[in-house]
């Protein structure tokens, strides 16, 4: 378990590009066989992947750092979210068996005890991205399919931003204590997404990146408005957002990311637009 620890406005000012993706940038977040996790401080979100092979994995047995968490199982006061990127695969939650294909997702309650993730073909491998965030009570666990989610069209090609955003672990599909999750993709010759940019004081948010061709690249915005940076990412990789930066990506090529945020407020569209003219 990699720990980051909060960055201010005036440190970030002065990072490096180095510096910058040491503390942002998460990398390796799939390994075969295995599941991974980082720990931020930044309203102590727990960004995981876990990729079952040839055989399942076990979430408890698989993260070591549960003695760093002062709890006796990883979702004790936690609650998870789990969006399925690869082929299809189960997950068992509590002896409880949930399928997801492609695209689906799976909302976990603080106070399951045990997580199982494994392929349905050892050949076609499942990939659970995930987030974990603080939570102060349990609600049902709830199995979100794609078509459960909802869509929204947004953008135009003339804009290079059309995109369709799906709302899987969202309040307008179920209740959670803080954890929001969705899943954007964006259409063939278009680029651009949040732009015109925003930022949302009371929630930070997590942006994996994914579906981007090996020779491909997508440049992450962040920043305060006026003192933008960027990392450049690659496919599997996320970044994340304090609640006083902007996040907002321009791709070479069309591709898909999962957003989630964590934070006291969940009403999506409680945000400071930042117009575009402003930014620096």
């Amino acid at each position: 378990m990699d720990t980051r620890y909060s960055t201010g406005k005036e440190p970030f000012k002065r990072m490096t590009t180095e510096e910058l993706r040491k503390e942002f940038l998460i990398q390796d977040i799939f390994t075969p066989n295995d599941v991974s996790g980082v720990y931020s401080h930044i309203d102590r979100i727990v960004t995981l992947g876990a990729l079952p092979a040839d055989r399942e994995v076990n979430l408890e047995k698989n993260i070591s750092a549960m003695k760093d968490f002062g709890v006796n199982y990883f979702l004790e006061r936690r609650e998870l979210g789990i969006i399925n990127i690869g082929e299809t695969g189960v997950v068992e939650a509590d002896g409880i068996k949930y399928e997801l294909k492609h695209y689906d997702a799976l909302y976990l309650p603080m106070g399951t005890k045990s997580v199982i993730l494994s392929s349905a073909d050892a050949v076609r491998s499942a990939k659970f991205y995930m987030n974990s965030t603080p939570a102060h009570r349990a609600f049902p666990a709830k199995l979100i399919t794609y078509n459960d989610a909802k869509h929204l069209h947004m953008g135009s090609a003339e804009e290079s931003n059309e995109r369709t955003i799906n709302q899987y672990i969202h309040p307008d599909v179920l209740e959670t204590c803080q954890l929001s999750m969705g899943l954007t993709h964006l259409e063939p010759g278009s680029v651009w997404n949040t732009m015109p940019a925003h930022t949302h004081e009371r929630r930070m948010e997590v942006y994996f990146y994914f579906d981007i061709p090996e020779n491909q690249a997508v440049f992450h915005f962040m920043g305060e408005p006026e003192q933008t940076r960027h990392i450049i990412v690659h496919n599997d990789e996320a970044v994340l957002n304090p609640s006083w930066s902007i996040h907002s990506g321009c791709g070479t090529k069309n591709y898909t990311f999962i957003w989630s945020m964590a934070g006291e407020n969940r009403t999506y569209t409680d945000q400071d637009q930042i117009r575009t003219q402003d930014l620096r």
